[in-house]
């Protein structure tokens, strides 16, 4: 099969090799899954430049944990009858080195999840981390309907998702965003009303958009650079819900304003999530799809050949998933 691999960390274009490898076979409980599409996400390209340096202790890695295709083939234990059956796939490079940047992909059955018929292939490679990551940061702490939800970094891969989940629930959304662009998107996505965090003060001008009632959950997309403005515009016993925090990864609490109000802090990353989780979120996930009601953002598709340049759109910042086409 033609795959995608690196063999050591380093810059995308200096580590990234493409070529032929030998095609894997399901083992017990695994589906093989010929790749359509592959997507690319910020932990894919953090792995592939270091972050988890052990993990190259075995071999060759094939990057990208999210995809979709075909299963053409089962291991002992799956039936026959998924043989055929349209999927997108997530984690299939978690805690291994075997990811979707391939024509084929041998994985658990478990993380192979039906793939209904009106969506494309290049929807399903979404799925995985940004629609599984928003659906968690969204409904981890109950029923989001009649609450005010502000969704920081709206147009991005899991803000963009985590809109639409909320207020598809009832929530009435405000999202932050930076250009005309975005907030159209927003906007298009389900939000009330955009507010753009590039100006300073933009805490309060969320409560210009909700008449002055201060929200009930943050989906917050840089904990440490956002939370100065998020103190200014959350409800006491309100809920931090955040999934990353690049601009400072080691964010300063200001804890004795936080212990007065009672806040709650969930980090939310979507390998750590709970099994019934990730099937709850498979669940609504199939179900949005079929009926048509997520839009999405698909920035860019490339071929494999130009892997690379795929990665370093991640690193850029683009705002909508980005793609590796198989087929």
């Amino acid at each position: 099969m033609r795959a995608a691999w690196f063999e050591r960390f380093g810059p995308a274009r200096e580590v990234l090799r493409v070529g032929e490898l030998p095609d894997p076979e399901p083992g017990p409980g695994e589906v093989l899954v010929e790749v359509h599409a592959s997507g690319v996400n910020p932990s894919d390209v953090k792995k592939r430049a270091g972050s988890a340096p052990n993990l190259l202790a075995d071999g060759p890695v094939i990057p990208h944990s999210d995809g979709a295709g075909r299963i053409v083939a089962v291991g002992a234990g799956v039936s026959e009858s998924r043989i055929g059956e349209r999927v997108w796939v997530y984690q299939a490079q978690y805690g291994r080195r075997f990811g979707t940047a391939a024509e084929l992909v041998a994985l658990d059955s478990a993380r192979a999840a039906r793939l209904p018929e009106p969506a494309s292939f290049d929807v399903g490679a979404c799925m995985g981390i940004p629609a599984m990551t928003a659906h968690r940061t969204v409904f981890a702490d109950g029923p989001v309907e009649r609450q005010r939800v502000l969704v920081t970094g709206g147009a991005g891969r899991v803000g963009h998702y985590a809109i639409q989940w909320a207020s598809q629930a009832g929530a009435f959304v405000v999202a932050t965003a930076s250009n005309t662009a975005d907030e159209q998107a927003c906007r298009a996505a389900g939000a009330v009303d955009v507010v753009d965090h590039r100006e300073a003060g933009w805490g309060r001008r969320v409560l210009d958009a909700t008449g002055g009632e201060k929200v009930d959950r943050v989906i917050d997309v840089e904990f440490g650079a956002n939370l100065g403005e998020v103190l200014d515009c959350i409800e006491t016993s309100g809920t931090i819900a955040t999934y990353a925090s690049m601009q400072q990864p080691e964010p300063r609490l200001p804890f004795p304003r936080m212990l007065y109000m009672d806040l709650n802090i969930r980090i939310v990353i979507v390998y750590a999530m709970p099994e019934p989780a990730k099937q709850a979120a498979i669940a609504d996930i199939e179900s949005a799809l079929r009926e048509n009601r997520l839009q999405h953002r698909v920035s860019a598709r490339l071929p494999l050949d130009e892997i690379a340049r795929s990665h370093e759109l991640v690193e850029r910042g683009v705002r909508g998933c980005v793609l590796v086409g198989l087929r």
